[in-house]
């Protein structure tokens, strides 16, 4: 177990009092401290939106990416150093909206990160608009009569994704979701967490209180078995009435950089620049 006060920097978060975000932050020093990790041979990689400014506030390794696009940089930075330990960061917004084409395929794809998505069910960084998240009939600036969409259901999506990892976590429980975290860093493979992440500023709705009296953890539901997908599939229907926590699904698949042959000599960054001249001759003749 590494010194929780080695990811800690001077750095003070700008999210409103009460945030969620908040308990997100807590939740990943703590599990990066429980698993003995450390700065240096960690990766955070984030996109746009108010929690995915994390990476500001913690001593590690940071990469800001485009809006969206955190995933694309996530699993190249994986590529070129399969021995950091890389987690993306990103909003429901920015997860599950622009940054949707790239979930999609780093499901199928599996490479070993984590993303954790904070899920506020709207756009907070931009002044309260509804997000893919947000439930239909959702009241907001640009849905001033409620929206006429359907929610996106991110659990679903994950499991008809082919995502080795799903799981949901609470910020109101960081304890719980300190231990949901660790169990996505040690699972080999892509790990999504979506974290439910109350927004005090613009979302009315879902609330703390909205969620704790609905949340319940599915490790404590007699015969539940993560393994199973037809038991996830149900688990991952559930909302509104009643809020699955925990890990919903798991599976052992092989990882994007165990099936890359290259890979198996090292990180690519270990590799040497250099290169036998009868090779670069070759390559060069291929587009001559």
């Amino acid at each position: 177990m590494s010194d929780l006060k080695l990811f800690n920097i001077d750095e003070k978060p700008t999210w409103c009092p009460g945030c969620g975000d908040f308990g997100i932050l807590a939740a990943i020093k703590q599990a990066f401290s429980q698993l003995d990790l450390q700065p240096h041979n960690t990766m955070l990689v984030s996109g746009i939106g108010c929690g995915s400014k994390l990476p500001y506030y913690m001593k590690a390794n940071g990469f800001d990416a485009l809006h969206g696009r955190a995933l694309p940089v996530a699993t190249g930075i994986k590529l070129a150093n399969h021995e950091l330990n890389v987690m993306a960061i990103s909003g429901d917004g920015d997860g599950y909206g622009i940054g949707g084409n790239h979930l999609m395929h780093v499901m199928r794809r599996n490479p070993n990160l984590t993303h954790i998505i904070e899920n506020n069910q709207v756009y907070g960084l931009t002044k309260g608009q509804y997000s893919p998240t947000s439930d239909r009939g959702y009241i907001s600036s640009t849905s001033p009569e409620g929206s006429i969409e359907i929610m996106v259901n991110p659990m679903a999506v994950a499991l008809a994704g082919g995502a080795t990892f799903v799981g949901r976590g609470f910020a109101g429980d960081p304890k719980h979701l300190t231990q949901l975290i660790m169990k996505a860093i040690q699972h080999k493979g892509y790990a999504l967490v979506d974290v439910l992440q109350p927004c005090v500023t613009y979302n009315k709705i879902n609330t703390y209180d909205w969620y704790k009296e609905r949340v319940y953890k599915v490790d404590d539901e007699e015969g539940f078995d993560s393994i199973d997908f037809g038991q996830a599939w149900a688990k991952a229907r559930e909302w509104d009435e009643r809020i699955p926590i925990g890990v919903i699904y798991q599976e052992d698949r092989p990882t994007y950089e165990e099936q890359v042959e290259e890979l198996q000599k090292g990180p690519l960054m270990r590799w040497s620049p250099e290169r036998p001249r009868d090779v670069l001759e070759a390559i060069k003749l291929e587009f001559v």
